[in-house]
């Protein structure tokens, strides 16, 4: 049985660790032997099934897909026996399955588990969120029990990246608690408090060594950063104002990760104000991007511009760029019609340009990046006002500050925030783009596609795309086996710094 050991790779991830001294420090579940750890999350799962939209990445640690990304982002086998390939159409792809395989209920996988996932996933009468991603499948078919083939409806380059979901067995599809293959199984879930999760003793490949893993849900980040001063947990992530403090702190280590995590004021398009193609441009002009990277993410990010991750650098647009013009800014709204009003505040067919910019409370770097906007859209006329909220409709409706990316494809990362009819942005040059460059087979072609999108973006741009954070972890040096990884959007206990905590062993 092949070992899951991952190869630590360079990446753009960068270690902030401080000096050390000493025994490392007891972890806080209090187990002398490191056998158990405590990490807390800011967004707690709704479901945890992977129709829900559950580790959407894989790592899910209850289920294994049927590949799983390594710490580069390439792919390697996990429930299947090799990498999946094509076939020379590209319309479908064959799979041959791991054998030996059970289920933690005790149960054999087998095709027809790989086949129901995939049927359900598909039925549009449970109207899972993970649907459109596969909008391009057609079929999943058992050749046999070792053997599954799945069939599209067009050629789709990065498909085998999309066969990370978890498989759970037929018997628990319509189960409150789904059942999967994975390295741990839930033990408890205490709603708005934590998960407890337990190693499973019949995992197909090596058994965790960290056998009870405790996830505890704390949406504020001034807050995790109070239970590890306290030694309550053994990490957490925190944004880089507060990570830096834990740098010379004995017995723990403090890392960064690039992430595909593109930061961006959503600009409803209905409404008058945000609608507004001149005053979106505009405001695009007006963000000093390089101040809000210096000041708010404290130097730990890059600026972005468009929503393509710049982690896909083969595919960025090095043109595709505003840059910070507020003669600019100032003649696009006098030349949309935006005109001074009272106040300092401009106005155009008696409607203010003015509006609420919403963030999540307890999210530090959404509520800087509220202010600074806000701070920087005054200079041109504009009046922004920052409220933090609780409410997630509120911040899907926006406007807001929004985050999504994803670090793996810019098909996954761009057609569902920009295709028309998905993410509330209409742009028929963007739109063939997306459609050309989720077809394409050929890298090359697929390249240009991806760059013709940011071009066509930066003319009539849907939002106003900030920055891209990266994100900071405080760990205890309690373990080894972490490795750096390039983050998505948000930070769960699936991937980012925990994604192979099935590996990690106590010192």
């Amino acid at each position: 049985m092949p070992n899951k050991s991952r190869l630590l790779v360079p990446l753009l991830a960068v270690a902030l660790v401080g000096a050390c001294t000493g025994d490392p420090a007891p972890p806080a579940s209090g187990d002398p032997d490191g056998r158990s750890l405590v990490i807390a999350v800011a967004d707690e799962p709704a479901d945890l099934s992977p129709l829900a939209g559950y580790a959407e990445h894989g790592a899910a640690k209850l289920y294994d897909g049927l590949v799983e990304h390594q710490a580069n982002l390439s792919l390697r086998p996990a429930l299947a026996t090799e990498l999946p390939t094509p076939a020379t159409d590209g319309l479908s792809w064959t799979v041959s399955l791991r054998p030996g395989v059970t289920f933690t209920d005790g149960s054999p996988f087998e095709a027809q588990d790989v086949v129901d996932t995939y049927h359900a996933l598909l039925d549009p009468a449970r109207k899972s969120p993970v649907r459109q991603r596969f909008s391009m499948l057609k079929n999943v078919v058992a050749l046999n029990t070792a053997t599954v083939r799945f069939d599209l409806s067009a050629p789709y380059a990065p498909f085998a990246d999309l066969l990370t979901l978890g498989i759970v067995s037929s018997e628990s599809l319509d189960t409150q608690s789904p059942v999967g293959t994975g390295p741990y199984r839930l033990a408890t879930w205490q709603r708005g408090q934590r998960m407890v999760l337990e190693a499973n003793k019949s995992y197909w490949d090596e058994a965790p060594a960290v056998t009870k893993v405790t996830v505890e849900f704390v949406p504020d980040d001034a807050t995790r950063a109070k239970q590890l001063t306290k030694g309550k947990l053994d990490g957490a992530a925190l944004p880089p104002e507060l990570a830096v403090k834990f740098e010379d702190a004995d017995g723990m280590r403090v890392v960064a990760h690039s992430a595909a995590d593109v930061r961006a004021v959503l600009m409803p398009a209905g409404d008058p104000v945000t609608g507004d193609a001149a005053l979106r441009l505009a405001l695009n002009y007006a963000v000093n991007r390089d101040a809000m990277v210096e000041n708010v993410l404290a130097g730990k990010g890059r600026v972005a511009y468009t929503p393509m991750p710049e982690v896909l650098a083969e595919f960025a647009e090095p043109d595709a760029v505003f840059d910070y013009d507020l003669p600019r800014a100032l003649d696009a709204l006098s030349s949309g019609g935006w005109n001074p009003g009272a106040g300092g505040v401009r106005v155009k067919n008696g409607a203010q340009a003015a509006f609420p910019l919403r963030y999540e409370q307890g999210d530090t770097v959404a509520a800087g990046m509220a202010e600074a906007f806000a701070t920087d859209a005054r200079a041109v006329g504009v009046q922004v006002t920052p409220e933090a909220t609780t409410d997630p409709a509120a911040l899907a409706a926006g406007p807001s500050v929004v985050s999504f990316g994803d670090p793996f494809d810019p098909d996954t990362a761009l057609y569902p925030v920009l295709r028309s009819g998905l993410g509330g942005y209409d742009n028929e040059a963007v739109d063939t783009a997306l459609d050309t460059g989720r077809t394409a087979t050929d890298p090359a072609e697929r390249a240009t596609m991806y760059r013709k999108v940011q071009r066509a973006w930066v003319t009539a741009p849907g939002m106003v795309v900030l920055a891209a954070p990266n994100h900071t972890y405080v760990i205890r040096e309690s373990w080894d086996g972490y490795q750096p990884v390039v983050d998505a959007a948000g930070a769960d206990a699936t991937w980012g710094a925990w994604w192979n905590l099935e590996d990690w062993t106590p010192r």
